[in-house]
């Protein structure tokens, strides 16, 4: 019971500030602007950790290395405290790899959430400053989909399909694990 509470505690920390900081990097990406509640948001959670990591991490391209090593650092010290807390002694090596997929899995879940919020904002027309963020966020996302998924009956089904290929990567994702640590 312990190690499921401190697991679950683990992941919703883990989630928010690693999810946070890949939101840095994608942001930074599309360059949008932090001058919005949610990039202030995005930097009140993640300055601790990547602008130390900025000073020995440059930048490759429009590609915000600290950021994504933030979250991979996260993920590993997730993945290496539920190890100490089994009391595992053998088999340490794959922590690395496990907070890989870690990731991967983090990045894959942050992307389900933003498709699922700029759906539901996209219905309700909110006149908000997030509301322009989300859409810039999800429009390159869902692009490839909306090109090949027309209207139906005046509704855009891009999300549903996006979401539906996201679940499956999860489940590849999950399979490879399994596979790999089996």
């Amino acid at each position: 019971m312990l190690y499921q509470i401190v697991s679950f505690l683990l992941d919703v920390v883990v989630g928010l500030l690693g999810g946070a900081c890949l939101l840095r990097l994608y942001m930074q990406h599309q360059r949008i602007s932090f001058g919005n509640p949610v990039g202030r948001f995005v930097f009140a959670l993640t300055d601790w950790l990547v602008l130390p990591l900025r000073k020995v991490l440059p930048a490759v391209g429009r590609w915000d290395t600290a950021s994504l090593m933030g979250a991979y650092l996260l993920e590993l010290a997730q993945y290496a405290l539920l190890w100490l807390l089994l009391g595992r002694g053998r088999g340490a090596e794959l922590i690395p790899v496990l907070a890989l997929f870690g990731l991967l899995r983090l990045a894959i879940s942050a992307l389900i959430g933003l498709v699922i919020v700029a759906a539901i904002l996209s219905w309700v027309r909110a006149d908000s400053p997030i509301v322009d963020v989300i859409e810039r966020l999800a429009a390159p996302v869902l692009r490839p989909f909306r090109r090949l998924i027309p209207l139906v009956g005046g509704i855009d089904l891009s999300p549903l399909a996006l979401l539906v290929v996201l679940q499956v990567a999860l489940i590849v994702l999950a399979s490879v694990q399994a596979a790999l640590i089996g």
